[in-house]
């Protein structure tokens, strides 16, 4: 069944539309999920969620791209759950990493003064993604998208950790570089 065959299930309010959508993505959501979360049990439950946020945002919500939409929404559920369980002991998983490392580029909640300096935000960050050599782009997304390991990232390319990390520091380099030019660091 293709997307937006799916999408209409769910604007048809159809119970299928929630098994459709983890036949064709349930292995896609449980990577994003493990990878934040680093737990079956808590992955498998982000992804339950992800499938009730889409039930609920679906309508009104029509999604031009299901895969990233269902991407979005258990990177953001993994996340929050990877909060809530941090808020106890810290450290398990690839977050704390890959959010240290990205602190140094992005500017911290409380700088950004309304919605619009976000929004504006996102579209340097998304533009500057774009720009980037293809290799370059898929290692950054990788890491602090899919919150993938260098270990992980260094297999997939078949890249020594210490080329990946290089990788990474330039590319951040290059954001901040960026960013600052923008005016939003």
């Amino acid at each position: 069944m293709d997307d937006e065959q799916i999408v209409e299930l769910y604007w048809q309010r159809n119970e299928n539309a929630i098994n459709c959508t983890a036949e064709k993505y349930g292995k896609y959501c449980y990577s994003v999920a493990y990878n934040i979360l680093g737990d079956a049990s808590d992955s498998e439950e982000s992804v339950n969620d992800t499938y009730l946020d889409a039930w609920n945002s679906m309508p009104p919500h029509r999604p031009s791209v299901l895969s990233a939409f269902l991407g979005k929404i258990t990177r953001r559920t993994a996340i929050d759950k990877w909060r809530r369980k941090s808020a106890d002991k810290r450290g398990s998983g690839q977050v704390p990493d890959a959010l240290e490392e990205l602190s140094e580029c992005i500017p911290d909640k409380q700088s950004v003064e309304s919605s619009f300096e976000a929004k504006h935000l996102s579209e340097v960050i998304n533009d500057f993604i774009r720009r980037l050599p293809e290799t370059e782009q898929k290692v950054f997304v990788r890491r602090y998208w899919h919150v993938e390991s260098i270990q992980t990232i260094s297999d997939k390319f078949g890249f020594s950790q210490s080329k990946v990390k290089s990788m990474l520091f330039r590319t951040r380099d290059k954001l901040r570089e960026r960013l600052s030019r923008e005016g939003l660091v």
